[in-house]
């Protein structure tokens, strides 16, 4: 587990769409920054929020997520006049999100297209992503911010529509339970296997143990007193069960 004298900030964006070739990021905007702050394992009071004006036409499919519109964007600030406050905020941080370089690469495209030369995020931030330790967690499985949420009963009804700031606080309680629990998920796990090698392990050896069947076979002496008996059976009777019919 990670040392927590770190100061650690949860990051998440939403944007005006992704391109459909790569990469997905050019052409594209960020409109939304949400980030909280987290300190010996603590989420504090301390957050960082702001909407962007892209100065570009948000995409249908990224409204349908999101449901932010260009009108109610057109009087926010555009990035460059945030960029102070948010490098800031993130400077020296340990910087946690979600599919991480999704995020990373918007934020540089941002950074990117100002005039000032300014340093690449992960110049500036440790960068941890959840999705990595989700997946290293819960192999093979879903891990989605809502099937993390659900796994460890995070309450998400509030979460209708994808918001930087709400999916930031969701995400710093998901952060917070998988680094407490995983150790105690991969103890359990080697403590399950370890059992069934165990339970192996007896069978084999309670196996190894079941005594062959002694095969005793009849002398000829013993064999031709059985006859005698079968044939005075067959005189009283007329039949013998015990005559082997296909002799």
């Amino acid at each position: 587990m990670k040392k927590t004298n770190i100061r650690q900030v949860v990051l998440d964006t939403e944007t005006t769409g992704m391109n459909l070739s790569y990469p997905y990021y050019i052409g594209h905007r960020i409109i939304e920054i949400g980030i909280i702050e987290i300190i010996n394992r603590n989420i504090t009071q301390n957050y960082f929020h702001t909407y962007i004006n892209p100065q570009k036409i948000i995409s249908k499919e990224a409204f349908s997520i999101h449901g932010i519109s260009n009108k109610f964007l057109s009087k926010k600030p555009i990035f460059s006049d945030i960029l102070d406050n948010f490098l800031n905020f993130i400077k020296g941080a340990e910087l946690i999100i979600h599919n991480a370089q999704f995020d990373i690469n918007f934020l540089n495209y941002e950074l990117s297209l100002l005039k000032k030369k300014t340093p690449k995020i992960e110049d500036i931030c440790i960068i941890t992503d959840t999705l990595k330790i989700a997946r290293n967690i819960f192999p093979g499985k879903r891990n989605s911010l809502n099937s993390l949420c659900n796994r460890f009963n995070i309450n998400i009804s509030k979460r209708n529509l994808h918001g930087a700031l709400l999916d930031a606080k969701l995400l710093a309680h998901i952060f917070l339970f998988m680094t407490t629990k995983q150790n105690s998920f991969q103890l359990e796990f080697l403590k399950e296997k370890n059992s069934i090698f165990k339970n192996k392990i007896k069978f084999l050896n309670a196996k190894s143990k079941i005594k062959k069947t002694l095969v005793i076979n009849a002398s000829k002496k013993e064999l031709k007193l059985h006859q005698l008996q079968l044939n005075l059976i067959k005189n009283k009777y007329g039949f013998s069960l015990w005559e082997n019919k296909n002799k």
